[in-house]
């Protein structure tokens, strides 16, 4: 009895080795590929295949093939590019590149280019582009005709980047500035015009006093002219009816101060007030 259960562990021990054994070369016969990727298969024998491999599990033969994953989804990159403009200005410009690789075109994208074919292709192509639109303008345009430049330059880096199975999502200019010389010109011409404005403010506003000062000077003749035609047609008559009524003005303006009392003039006070 001892024997036969003997033999049986031994059998089920063998069996078990051998399902682990078949376990892990099955194991390393699957490979994983992530949402948003895509496998490449190099073969040893038949070098890169041309088919791309989707998401999911997937087998493959272990040491004559090996899986190539690659991410298919958009992704940013800056490119800073020094450069200079028609009028030979320095321009520091930054580029921002949402870009993903052709699925289709993967298996040629390794065989050309390999993994890091981001860092092979993007910054050269950007360089060029951007050197070659940005020669195009002088200082002032890069400023005022911002958006026709980005889509100049949009427009040429997509067909070049085509060329090597890139696709560009998205391409906008994010950071644009020039050399100090420049600078500081755009600044000193900022301050010269202001002052300009200000002394034209002020010559604006001595020739609006000059005719205020005309138009009161005229006034005041005006004024003195009738003064001397009604002193001719009614003598002293007028000058009378004038402190009259000044005297009434100033009658009421003082009934309205509570410091101030009036007296009859045949009538005296305790004190003895100065006359």
């Amino acid at each position: 009895m001892a024997q036969q259960l003997a033999s049986l562990f031994t059998r089920v021990g063998q069996i078990g080795f051998g399902v682990a054994v078949v376990g892990g070369v099955i194991n390393s016969a699957l490979y994983n590929v992530d949402a948003g990727h895509r496998a490449v298969i190099f073969d040893r024998f038949a070098g890169v295949k041309q088919s791309v491999i989707g998401e999911g599990t997937h087998f493959f033969i272990p040491w004559v093939q090996r899986p190539i994953i690659f991410d298919a989804r958009t992704r940013p990159r800056n490119v800073p590019v020094i450069t200079g403009s028609k009028d030979l200005q320095t321009v520091n410009i930054t580029l921002r590149i949402l870009f993903r690789p052709v699925g289709e075109q993967l298996p040629r994208i390794y065989t050309t280019l390999g993994n890091d074919y981001e860092d092979r292709v993007l910054p050269s192509i950007t360089n060029e582009v951007l050197k070659a639109v940005v020669a195009r303008y002088d200082a002032g345009e890069l400023i005022t005709q911002r958006e026709k430049v980005s889509r100049s330059v949009c427009e040429e880096l997509t067909e070049r980047s085509a060329q090597f199975g890139l696709i560009l999502d998205d391409i906008s200019i994010t950071h644009l500035t020039f050399g100090k010389e420049f600078t500081q010109a755009v600044e000193l011409k900022q301050v010269a015009q202001q002052e300009a404005e200000r002394a034209k403010f002020l010559v604006e506003k001595a020739e609006q006093e000059k005719k205020a000062a005309i138009i009161s000077a005229d006034g005041d003749a005006e004024a003195a002219a009738l003064l001397a035609k009604s002193f001719g047609e009614a003598g002293e008559g007028l000058v009378e009816l004038r402190r009259i009524e000044a005297a009434e003005d100033i009658a009421y303006r003082l009934s309205k101060n509570r410091n101030v009392a009036y007296l009859p003039s045949n009538q005296h006070t305790l004190l003895s007030l100065p006359q």
